[in-house]
């Protein structure tokens, strides 16, 4: 089976980023499109991803999302002596649980998110060492994505007489005879892949081997994956200058329980990539957030403390129930009307854009949303696209797509050395055209 995240690289070198801010990770009239993690069967499959400082957040937070979408019972189990952990790109996620408390369970996987220095974390981890090794002595499946493969599984032994693949940067570092430059690997167990723009490769081939083909081509429909013969990228109208002068774009995203998870850590984590000043404010009245499948998020600020300040761009996030709570923010609907009679971007993606509907803000605009509201559309001339760019308004059909929004976002605001330059870090394969 060939499940292909849009436009998945083959880049031989790049650097993995890190960036500065720290971001401290559940309409009515449109139907849900991301019920609330149910509580697992008593025979549920059982996973482990740990985390630790520096541990890529896009990795982390969509394999967490598809394999608790796919059925699983996912623990999310901190390396570190907190169960808030700052992720590579300033976001701050919380874990379920101490990875001490994990040494005594059995599970059908663990999976180990990338990052730097969030491997080496993971490496130096013994409680998590002695859980990995034990995994795979016992033939139970495990997996490493990114740097995780060369910086965390090969000191501990786990690579040999296996074909693995990692991230570009590190690919120096596996043995040569066993290395390949794919996507995704599996060998005897074990599977591997290679960056952030690869993770629903990865995980949708982990829930394929926990629960077969039917689930993970259920998954991968339900998340919009794109196959390589599928040429609805991106589209544009009224085409202006998004530049914003000399000083880093601001950017708001505001978060609400129930929000997109995956679409909230991956436009926060490619916009900050490309050197954006991306302020995580929650709708709430706590920083922390439980996104639509059991994330924890940890926003930089409360919604109240930016009321009064200016932004070059407000993006929201999807999630029925977090949609719902954004909607009924006060304060971000003063923001979006001032934001719109300022001439200042704002977008919306999946079916946050029932909120910019509902304040006018759509009015004799083109705009995609997510397939199962995209007849509320007026103009239905953009349907299947998945980012649709209006003069100042940017849109996008939400989940898997999202990266391809960021980007999106990226190259308006800064041009397209930057966005190959964050495409290239990602593994993602930007189009040509």
């Amino acid at each position: 089976m060939s499940l292909l995240l849009p436009f998945p690289s083959q880049f031989s070198s790049t650097t993995l980023s890190t960036t500065a801010f720290a971001t401290t990770v559940r309409f009515t009239p449109f139907a849900s499109l991301t019920p609330p993690c149910s509580t697992p069967k008593p025979h549920a499959k059982k996973v482990l991803v740990p985390i630790g400082f520096g541990t890529e957040e896009m990795e982390a937070v969509i394999l967490i999302h598809v394999l608790r979408r796919a059925g699983a019972h996912v623990t999310v189990a901190s390396v570190e002596p907190h169960l808030q952990v700052q992720a590579a790109a300033g976001t701050k996620l919380v874990a379920d649980i101490s990875i001490s408390a994990c040494s005594d369970q059995i599970f059908d996987l663990v999976a180990l998110p990338g990052g730097m220095p969030g491997s080496a974390r993971l490496r130096d981890c013994d409680v998590l060492r002695k859980i990995t090794c034990k995994q795979a002595e016992e033939n139970r499946l495990y997996g490493a994505i990114c740097a995780a493969p060369a910086v965390t599984l090969l000191p501990w032994g786990l690579l040999k007489k296996k074909k693995i693949t990692c991230h570009p940067a590190f690919y120096d570092k596996l043995p040569t005879f066993w290395a390949v430059k794919s996507n995704i690997q599996v060998s005897k167990g074990l599977t591997t892949s290679r960056g952030p723009g690869t993770s629903y490769q990865f995980a949708l081939s982990l829930a394929e081997q926990l629960f077969g083909e039917s689930v993970a081509k259920e998954i991968a429909e339900l998340l919009l994956m794109r196959t390589d013969d599928d040429n609805a990228t991106k589209k544009e109208f009224n085409k202006i200058d998004w530049s914003v002068g000399h000083h880093a774009p601001s950017v708001l995203i505001p978060i609400a329980h129930g929000s997109e998870e995956i679409e909230v850590v991956t436009i926060v984590d490619i916009l900050r990539r490309a050197k954006a000043n991306v302020i995580v404010a929650s709708v709430e009245k706590t920083l922390e957030v439980v996104a639509s499948q059991g994330t924890k998020i940890v926003a930089d600020i409360s919604i109240s403390n930016v009321q009064e300040s200016a932004h070059d761009l407000i993006i929201l996030p999807g999630g029925t129930a977090g949609v719902q709570k954004l909607s009924k923010s006060r304060i971000l609907k003063k923001l979006l009307k001032e934001q719109n009679s300022a001439g200042r971007i704002y977008g919306a993606v999946c079916s946050s854009l029932a909120i910019l509907h509902k304040q006018g803000l759509l009015k004799d605009k083109r705009a995609t949303a997510h397939p199962s509201v995209s007849d509320k559309l007026e103009d239905e001339s953009c349907n299947g696209a998945r980012v649709v760019i209006d003069g100042k308004l940017i849109t996008s059909e939400g989940l898997a797509t999202v990266t391809d929004f960021a980007l999106a976002i990226v190259r308006k605001l800064f041009g397209n050395g930057r966005v190959r330059s964050v495409a290239e870090g990602l593994v993602f394969e930007y189009p040509k055209n």
